[in-house]
């Protein structure tokens, strides 16, 4: 199964357009994106039913989808969990997931523009878990039955406020309007034949800059919702950043950022692609003015 948020309507994807959730289930489930997450098992049980799949299509208009999720309540983020990432960091690879949290006022679709508020604004492609039920000190052997889907992401991250001072300022580097981008759909994990094991990347201007599988995380999904679970409760809507391979701009030599006018295309086999446009922000390219 496969949903999306068209104009802020949640709809089913097929290959042939989408359908109306809410009025092709007679009102049953709302037109709101982020609501069915509460009702997810019901809402997957329906979506198998004739009444569903044999729904009238209307168009899927790339450029009307917005974030499949976008209102979550929480947003975690797993940093240094790929180990080529691990080593162009020159860092030690971590004993357990190293978590940090991402606000959700920075949510984006999978088409709009993103203000750039310096010139030291990098990529980081990633998947993301949606949490479709409430999952609390879940083990791992379980953890997938607690994902709704998975989705495309970008963690985009201002180096310089996140790394600056004496102790890094993760969330508040990678939290700026627009820097989690996400979509173009979310998909269930039965999709795959393999959900452990997806094809990322992502290029800048056409020029490939990431490109890697999943299947090389250090800590895998499962144990990711594992250990987040273990100390708070993930709620449904709740979105997982998975963690990003190497070939970030801030490792490289020289170093290379984003730039306004460039286009950031990423994408997961399986899933789509984000193609986000860089554009000039209030304080480019000094950065904050406090």
């Amino acid at each position: 199964m496969r949903t999306a948020n068209l104009g802020n309507r949640l709809v089913l994807v097929h290959d042939d357009g989408a359908v109306d959730v809410e009025k092709a289930s007679d009102g049953r489930f709302p037109s709101d994106p982020q609501a069915v997450f509460d009702r997810w098992e019901e809402f997957s049980a329906w979506a198998r039913t004739p009444a569903a799949r044999e729904a009238e299509r209307i168009p899927l208009e790339d450029r009307r989808l917005g974030a499949p999720v976008p209102r979550p309540r929480q947003v975690f983020a797993v940093g240094l969990n790929y180990a080529d990432h691990i080593e162009e960091s020159g860092l030690d690879t971590p004993a357990q997931p190293a978590v940090f949290t991402k606000y959700p006022t920075s949510l984006a679709g999978p088409y709009d523009t993103v203000e750039l508020p310096s010139a030291m604004v990098d990529w980081e492609v990633e998947l993301v878990a949606v949490i479709g039920a409430r999952a609390h000190r879940v083990r791992a052997k379980d953890a997938w039955r607690y994902v709704a889907g998975l989705t495309v992401g970008q963690d985009l991250s201002e180096r310089r406020i996140q790394l600056q001072g004496p102790a890094p300022q993760f969330t508040l580097g990678k939290s700026f309007p627009g820097f989690s981008p996400t979509g173009p759909v979310l998909v269930t994990p039965d999709e795959f034949a393999d959900p452990d094991d997806l094809a990322l990347g992502c290029a800048v201007d056409g020029e490939t800059m990431q490109e890697s599988r999943t299947g090389r995380m250090v800590f895998p999904v499962a144990q990711q919702i594992a250990w987040l679970s273990a100390v708070c409760p993930l709620l449904p809507g709740d979105l997982v950043f998975t963690g990003t391979p190497a070939g970030v701009g801030g490792a490289r030599d020289p170093r290379r950022f984003l730039a306004p006018g460039e286009e950031l295309h990423s994408w997961i086999d399986g899933i789509g692609a984000l193609r986000n446009r860089m554009v000039v922000g209030p304080d480019y390219p000094d950065g904050l003015r406090a």
